[in-house]
């Protein structure tokens, strides 16, 4: 049987950018565009429930969502690429929140090797992160969306790596994403008839705690080579990781509603 989305034509702007009551969960949001995108969310009104697998920064972020926006939000240790772990924390936010109707897989590594050089373990810790994570926190989301006739929606982060190539070194994370961006299209069309949209978000190079550590951790020649082709913008400056959050807001509200399957590229036009 499939479910009719609403139509929110005649909606008040406010209430379509709105998600009070509504209850999210962002996978790695302790820190960077996960924290960014937390934030957002529960500035328009979501509980968040933080996952990620530094517990203690996870409630730390939590913490201090609750005070700047006065929902719920908690924090709590998740390892994408344990499914026992994932369905631990969804479990949770059902327990703590009544539901979820917003789900962000937002935890991703990108390690820089040459192909020549990447042994298999990093290969596999890559696609184990960034590709089966998605998928876990897409299957537990979508069980918890599916009781009740809930629904919901599922945001999965790309990145502009799942439309082309990039830095070189970067083979196993282009491969993850242009995986992850798969993944968005056949879930959206099997999510579809039980209310759930999926979309995917493709972020440019922002300046986040994870970025600048990998960039730092090349000698300077390679970094500055890695940073160039990751900041080719057309907007006049690097983008910022609220930039991309509030894109993911907007696949969050009802605003989005007519979207499914799509991948938004958030890229400063890095991809003409």
């Amino acid at each position: 049987m499939t479910t009719a989305f609403a139509d929110v034509s005649t909606t008040p702007l406010t209430d379509l950018l709105s998600l009070a009551g509504r209850q999210a969960v962002v996978t790695g949001g302790a820190q960077g565009l996960g924290k960014a995108i937390a934030c957002r969310l529960a500035e328009a009104g979501a509980n968040v429930l933080i996952g990620d697998i530094n517990a203690e920064k996870a409630q730390s972020a939590a913490d201090e969502i609750t005070t700047r926006y006065s929902v719920r939000a908690l924090g709590a240790a998740m390892d994408v690429t344990d499914p026992e772990s994932v369905r631990v924390v969804a479990a949770v936010a059902v327990e703590e929140f009544g539901g979820i109707d917003i789900w962000v897989n937002n935890a991703g590594i990108f390690p820089s090797i040459p192909v020549l050089q990447t042994p298999d373990e990093t290969w596999e810790q890559v696609f184990a992160v960034n590709t089966r994570g998605v998928f876990n926190g897409s299957r537990e989301a979508a069980r918890r969306m599916t009781g009740g006739n809930r629904g919901g929606v599922i945001i999965n982060m790309v990145s502009t790596a799942g439309f082309t190539g990039t830095a070189p070194g970067l083979s196993a994370y282009v491969g993850s994403k242009h995986a992850v961006r798969g993944m968005t299209k056949q879930m959206a069309l099997e999510f579809a008839p039980l209310g759930i949209r999926v979309l995917g978000v493709a972020p440019t190079f922002v300046p986040t705690e994870g970025n600048m550590a990998a960039a730092a951790a090349h000698p300077p020649s390679k970094s500055a080579g890695v940073m160039t082709v990751m900041t080719n913008s057309l907007i006049g400056r690097i983008g910022t990781p609220d930039d991309i959050a509030r894109v993911v807001l907007f696949c969050a509200s009802d605003m989005s509603t007519i979207m499914t399957g799509s991948t938004l590229l958030a890229d400063a036009g890095q991809t003409i």
